[in-house]
């Protein structure tokens, strides 16, 4: 079986529920009165607990509140295909009965049952695809697992945290393997393995993984972390999301709030308008979303987790029909006023700015549009203006959804647009990093922001199509993390257009106030000014002129905008 074959239904789903659940949940972010800090399944390493002392806490997990009908049920209820839980994460217990390791949840704990069994049955009864999380080399528990802190030494301590490799090998062989087949031939299909956490895992050693668990089950998918890219998909990072094309099948895992397992102290619960943000921004780079919820101790998954998953839901009840299935967008960049998805000969306008002047507009599309309709509205018209490669859509003036709306649009083929960055009417020229040319050793991340910028030998440039002439602010769009904006820095950048240039310092002194310092900051920096005499294609440059030595992170270059003077 390849891997598109496997990859089918999962193309499909789009949507998934993330559950990080194990006796870290018992301590919900304290460890013997004291806050530890950090994301609450990583307390056992952030807490530097003795595995001696950690090990008693399954003494006292009893979760008696645990019903996998109702975890199962909510998913249904979010609109979620699959189903994602960690049956071991780097603490090392296992959350299901191990015939090969005693340290799980049905031989040590009072509530002695299998949650996984159980929710294996409850998905299976709702079509959702069950699947495990399993941590293929941290683990602080085993012998042999990496990650034991205790033997960090004098260096770095990630760079520290690989086993001998004789020690780690036994390992695999002796708790990773056994657990994985357990998995695979207990609890019926399963859609996928979610590796995580490579480490210093060899290829060689990806590779076993990645072929036993297909021995055991064809169809089951492996998830990128498993190491080396050879799994079936890619994982993007923790909370990454993309800002352009991202070539071939992707996933990201994301929070609901700040960390993944339980913490009570933990209430930044992401708004409605954030999470449906996400997800349409992710269809609309064809990545898969992967929403986590961490339940308590008891088995219960926090109110507002629930509550937000239902509004996601009802959304998706109405307008599923732009997530389900579809690919990516075919349009060059996203256009001012939302995303879109495709799905053969349609067109999905997810539309998160309704226009003010009822007038929606898709710039590049060589196709013929022969139909158009909002979704969930049928009695409201949709009328269609077709000039060249630019369509206007005439849409009611109220907007159907208070934060997402979807305007259905019917082509005569398959989408043909002109890969180009287009002027949207008055709306400000974003060039942004994922779509730009990139020359030197820097590179563009997936989440579009450059990395590996250290250097006065890279440059981007960007060609682009201008409708309206006139004066433009030149602004470059910089990203910086709070937390250390030292590493950051400010740089001095050269734009070039033609034989104008323009000289200016971006970076962390432009930043504003820290609303949040866990999160980065989008930093926008003034340039200069240029004009523009007429319409047409153009083409502007960046370069560095000298880079800020201290910076370690360099330059991270998101966009550049041109902003119309009098608009």
């Amino acid at each position: 079986m390849t891997a598109e074959e496997r990859l089918a239904w999962w193309h499909e789903a789009r949507f998934g529920m993330f559950i990080h659940w194990g006796l870290y949940a018992s301590l919900a972010g304290e460890w013997k009165g004291k806050n530890v800090p950090g994301i609450g399944e990583w307390i056992m390493r952030n807490g530097k607990i003795p595995i001696a002392e950690y090990e008693e806490l399954a003494k006292d997990f009893n979760p008696v509140k645990f019903d996998a009908e109702a975890w199962a049920e909510l998913a249904r209820q979010a609109g979620m295909k699959y189903l994602v839980i960690t049956a071991k994460h780097h603490e090392g217990f296992c959350m299901f009965d191990s015939p090969s390791n005693p340290y799980n949840i049905v031989k040590q704990t009072p509530f002695g049952r299998d949650p996984m069994m159980e929710l294996a049955t409850a998905c299976n009864k709702r079509g959702i695809r069950m699947c495990f999380y399993y941590s293929q080399a941290l683990d602080w528990h085993a012998p042999g697992g990496a990650g034991h802190w205790e033997e960090v030494g004098t260096g770095p301590e990630w760079l520290s945290y690989a086993r001998p490799p004789e020690d780690f090998q036994r390992y695999l062989d002796t708790v990773v393997k056994p657990n994985l087949v357990e998995l695979l031939t207990k609890y019926g299909p399963i859609g996928l393995i979610w590796f995580d956490t490579p480490v210093a895992i060899t290829q060689e050693q990806s590779r076993s993984l990645r072929d036993l668990v297909h021995s055991l089950q064809p169809a089951c998918l492996v998830s990128g972390r498993v190491g080396h890219d050879v799994g079936d998909y890619g994982s993007l990072g923790d909370n990454e999301h993309p800002a352009g094309k991202v070539e071939g099948a992707w996933e990201t895992p994301a929070t609901l709030n700040d960390t993944w397992g339980y913490r009570k102290d933990d209430h930044h619960w992401k708004s409605l308008a954030t999470l449906l943000d996400l997800l349409v921004n992710c269809a609309s780079k064809g990545v898969n979303y992967l929403l986590n919820v961490g339940p308590t101790a008891e088995g219960v998954i926090p109110q507002p987790s629930v509550d937000l998953l239902k509004q996601v839901g009802a959304w998706l009840e109405r307008n599923g029909e732009a997530i389900y299935g579809t690919s990516a967008s075919p349009f060059f960049t996203d256009p001012a006023w939302g995303r879109v998805t495709c799905k053969g000969e349609n067109l999905y306008l997810m539309v998160k700015q309704w226009p003010a002047d009822g007038v929606l507009a898709l710039y590049g599309l060589r196709n013929k549009v022969r139909s158009a309709r909002i979704i969930g509205k049928a009695d409201e018209s949709v009328r269609v203006r077709q000039d060249g490669d630019t369509v206007l859509l005439d849409v009611p003036a109220l907007a159907p959804e208070e934060i997402v709306s979807v305007v259905a649009v019917g082509l005569d083929g398959v989408p043909d647009v002109e890969q180009l960055v287009i002027q949207e009417g008055r709306a400000p020229i974003r060039l942004s990093a994922a779509v730009g040319q990139m020359s030197g050793i820097a590179k563009v991340h997936q989440e579009g922001v450059t990395e590996g910028w250290n250097d006065t030998g890279s440059s981007m440039s960007w060609t682009f199509r201008l409708k309206i002439p006139g004066d433009y602010e030149v602004v470059a769009v910089t990203r910086v993390n709070p937390r250390r904006p030292e590493w950051f820095g400010n740089h001095d950048v050269k734009v070039t257009r033609g034989e104008d240039s323009l000289v200016a310092t971006v970076g962390i002194r432009d930043m504003g106030a820290i609303e949040n310092e866990w999160r980065a900051q989008i930093v926008r920096s003034r340039v200069g000014s240029l004009r523009f005499d007429r319409a047409g294609e153009d083409t502007i440059s960046l370069a560095a002129v000298r880079l800020d030595k201290d910076a370690i992170r360099g330059m991270k270059l998101v966009a550049i905008e041109l902003v119309r003077k009098d608009s």
